[in-house]
């Protein structure tokens, strides 16, 4: 019985219990948000070792991590250093898309390395397994993709990324809406290609009812993928976009009759003023199921810089409602993310759903800040560096330049709260 089954059922999982404990919130709420489906708990039956994770209304805001190999660089024991780098960050989940060297090994060494949420695309493997059986992604079969698909879950695998809105209505629309970037989604470009050598419906959508067996049968939990995601301000909240989120909304009520946890994502490159109208779409279109975002990115001009403009608009897309940031780091658009970047970009998409969960009334965010605010005051430097997001990183900024003095570098024997504190000891009144 899936999550969602035992949820409507009023059945308390030890899931539940465990992300109730985690957020500070009773049991109850979580089985509620569950049987609703505007919270999911990614949890596979297989995988042994997961500390879950509940995604959704009313919960602070998740981050996800990026991590695999690529064509160029398939060493798997690096790989293995950003997934414990990432989790040492915070990260909630992390997400396996590895297209180099033995890809079943990695995602398997993954899954039993991460106490965390693990996340796949299968279609990257039963992709670059359809080139080396038939020398290319487009003559991959039905049961190629779905056998791809099937391997990942009985791995243990929490949630899989499904690009079932490429359609090939979705694929006329892009075609004579025209963009600047054309499609950017390595899993959309897949199926696209596909689609359009086969001159056949996407077997994602098609065959709909079979993905939503096997993602039961494990409690997989679907992540409806965004293949016409724009990667381009100029093509942000375009026809092509649209079109497959209206699809995914319908994809979505079918998952949850069928007992399957969904969340659908989202894109992108989004201009900041686009960004909420985008949350507000995806949450009526999709009936209020949970929101995973790319970024999004406010900007394309900031290459090296992405982690801050994906933390923008993270903060934005958050605060407006939704539930799972994937992390951008300073490497996207540029080459595969080192140990370093993946450390940056959890950090920064930690920064944007803290930010979000404060106007979001999440428990016990904003009690959080009052703490570090008490802390400057009594200039307890030790206490701000155990309140920050990075307490290493406050730890070691400050030793490398602290005074012999109480209080910070920056101000010294000015210290504005030391002053004005001494100021009304001397003087009471001056509180009035």
């Amino acid at each position: 019985m899936t999550q969602l089954e035992s949820a409507r059922r009023g059945i308390i999982t030890p899931e539940m219990e465990a992300v109730a404990r985690a957020e500070k919130v009773e049991a109850e709420f979580i089985l509620q948000g569950i049987a609703q489906g505007n919270i999911v708990i990614p949890a596979n039956v297989k995988h042994a070792n997961l500390e879950p994770r509940g995604i959704g209304k009313g919960l602070s805001t998740k981050v996800n991590a990026n991590i695999g190999t690529s064509s160029d660089f398939n060493d798997m024991s690096v790989e293995l250093e950003k997934l414990r780098v990432a989790i040492a960050a915070g990260a909630d989940a992390v997400m396996d898309l590895s297209t180099g060297g033995d890809i079943a090994a990695m995602r398997q060494r993954v899954i039993a390395a991460s106490p965390i949420p693990v996340g796949t695309v299968p279609i990257y493997q039963a992709g670059i397994g359809a080139i080396e059986r038939h020398s290319a992604i487009v003559k991959m079969t039905v049961d190629d993709l779905f056998a791809g698909i099937e391997a990942h879950v009985r791995d243990g695998v929490d949630f899989v990324t499904v690009h079932c809105g490429v359609t090939r209505s979705a694929i006329e629309r892009l075609k004579r809406q025209g963009r600047v970037a054309d499609v950017v989604s390595r899993g959309g470009a897949f199926l696209i290609g596909w689609i359009l050598h086969n001159e056949r419906e996407n077997p994602l959508y098609e065959y709909y009812d079979r993905l939503l067996e096997l993602a039961r049968e494990y409690d997989v939990t679907l992540s409806l993928g965004d293949g016409m995601r724009p990667g381009s301000l100029s093509d942000a909240t375009d026809r092509a976009q649209i079109e497959e989120l209206i699809t995914l909304g319908e994809l979505v009520e079918r998952a949850w009759q069928a007992g399957v946890q969904v969340m659908v994502e989202g894109p992108g490159h989004v201009p900041l003023n686009q960004i909420e109208t985008n949350v507000q779409l995806q949450k009526s279109l999709c009936k209020g199921a949970p929101f995973y975002v790319l970024g999004p990115l406010v900007t394309d001009v900031a290459a090296g810089y992405d982690h801050i403009t994906g933390a923008i608009g993270g903060a934005i897309a958050a605060a407006a409602g939704t539930d799972f940031l994937c992390y951008v780091t300073p490497a996207e658009h540029l080459g595969l993310p080192d140990a370093e970047d993946v450390r940056q970009g959890v950090i920064a998409s930690r920064i944007a759903g803290h930010a979000a969960d404060i106007v979001k009334g999440v428990k016990g965010a904003a009690d959080w800040d009052r703490q570090m605010s008490l802390a400057r005051k009594r200039l307890d430097w030790q206490e701000q560096a155990r309140l920050s997001i990075d307490p290493e990183r406050a730890k070691k900024v400050r030793s490398r330049r602290s005074t012999a003095g109480e209080a910070c570098s920056m101000c010294g024997a000015f210290c504005a709260m030391k002053l004005v504190e001494e100021y009304l000891g001397v003087h009471p009144s001056a509180r009035c």
